[in-house]
């Protein structure tokens, strides 16, 4: 079944960053076309579609956690295993989830008692609401995913809850179509797997449609689990990573200019054109999971590693950063000169960078210890001792040096 790789891949954790920043500038796009109507001509088309990042999230969360936990748990069905697997993902969301879920709610209720301006949230706060958000489940029984969660983007995580409890049942599928399909012939059921949501686009030319958060969440993540198994049975010698190193600038590049082309070019009745990139995101993470060379040791680099583990904190508390400081303009009237705002634009996403780190550090990490010793003492031990967190929380020595030392090999085979 060639070489089971095991451990962080690195390039992946700082790819993390990019899907978050991405998201990030999505929805401060407003106050940056203020600041600068300049960035809105040059940067418009590669920040709309900034609502993307997610995707890429989907995709990363279901390739990251089958490289983790294929051989654990593909093998057989076992409900100890699914039950502390279940866990571990609660405590690597959950704390921070709980966290801005509380501090949206108290937001709202401020605004209610200070000025003249209420949230216009204020109706979400029943206890129907609390119940489903506290589990998570806000998003199942709605059609779109505005207005379902008091923290907006926290839709995205109640998609990915579904995603890990079917996940039990994804990997056993997985690890027997891994056991008996070549390498290419996986990469192809991966993309046509990533497929849906960008022929639902082309059908109706809105990527934002009912029930479409969906299809969303099952195609990407079901994309990124056979994409994992299509890399776990690669064997690449030292030309065969550096050309997929090369590949992964290839894919950025590509993505760039298909959404500048479409901003040029709009196709009339096509209201989402950035939707159609979905489509090279998974080709992207196999490149960077595989590839050596720039992009892969750009994002491999201590910063941007870093940055990943702060994204999901990062994603999380940003918004709420954002409608603060719309809410302090509406009510107190804020008028400022083009000079200050740029400045203003600036220290918001630096204030939500800053509040990432002091979750990360104060509530995320200790949290997700504490949760895991509840279940596996041992693994928390292990933790200590490890150095930082792979990408989606699973403390696993980096694959990095290993996969650079191994000697260079005269072809690349697949299967």
């Amino acid at each position: 079944m060639g070489v089971v790789r095991t451990g962080e891949i690195k390039a992946l954790t700082g790819l993390r960053i990019v899907a978050a920043m991405w998201v990030v500038l999505f929805h401060f796009r407003p106050l940056i076309w203020d600041a600068s109507p300049r960035l809105k001509d040059d940067l418009a088309p590669l920040f709309n579609a900034g609502a993307q990042g997610v995707d890429l999230f989907f995709i990363l969360s279901g390739f990251v956690l089958t490289w983790n936990y294929l051989d654990r748990m593909g093998s057989h069905f076992s409900g100890r295993a699914t039950m502390h697997f279940l866990w571990l993902r609660l405590s690597r969301v959950w704390p921070v989830y709980l966290v801005t879920m509380h501090i949206a709610a108290l937001w709202i209720i401020f605004t209610l008692h200070v000025g003249t301006v209420p949230s216009p949230d204020v109706e979400k706060l029943t206890a129907i609401s609390y119940v489903r958000q506290l589990f998570m489940v806000q998003l199942w029984y709605e059609p779109f995913f505005d207005g379902t969660s008091w923290d907006g983007p926290a839709w995205s995580i109640s998609a990915e809850w579904l995603a890990y409890l079917l996940f039990g049942a994804i990997i056993l599928v997985i690890f027997r179509m891994a056991r008996v399909t070549r390498a290419r012939t996986l990469l192809l059921l991966a993309f046509a797997a990533a497929l849906p949501p960008t022929v639902l686009l082309l059908a109706s030319g809105h990527f934002y449609t009912p029930w479409s958060w969906l299809p969303r969440i099952v195609a990407q993540f079901v994309a990124g689990a056979l994409a994992c198994a299509a890399v776990r049975r690669l064997r690449l010698g030292r030309r065969g990573q550096l050309v997929a190193g090369f590949a992964s600038i290839l894919l950025t590049a590509a993505i760039v200019v298909i959404l500048y082309y479409y901003d040029a070019n709009p196709v009339p009745g096509m209201v989402d054109p950035g939707g159609v990139v979905d489509l090279l995101f998974m080709p992207l993470v196999v490149t960077l999971a595989i590839g050596v060379g720039s992009l892969p040791a750009l994002l491999s680099t201590r910063l941007l590693v870093y940055g990943g583990q702060i994204s999901f904190s990062l994603y999380m508390v940003h918004e709420i950063v954002h409608t603060s400081w719309n809410w302090a303009v509406q009510e107190y009237h804020i008028d400022l000169p083009k000079s200050v705002q740029k400045f203003v634009v600036i220290g918001l996403i630096a204030a939500a960078v800053a509040g990432a780190m002091l979750l990360y550090h104060s509530v995320e990490e200790p949290a997700r210890r504490w949760m895991r010793r509840m279940v596996d003492f041992r693994d928390v031990q292990h933790d200590v001792h490890t150095g930082p967190p792979a990408a989606e929380g699973s403390r696993l020595a980096s694959i990095d040096h290993a996969r650079d030392a191994r000697p260079p090999q005269s072809s690349a085979r697949a299967g």
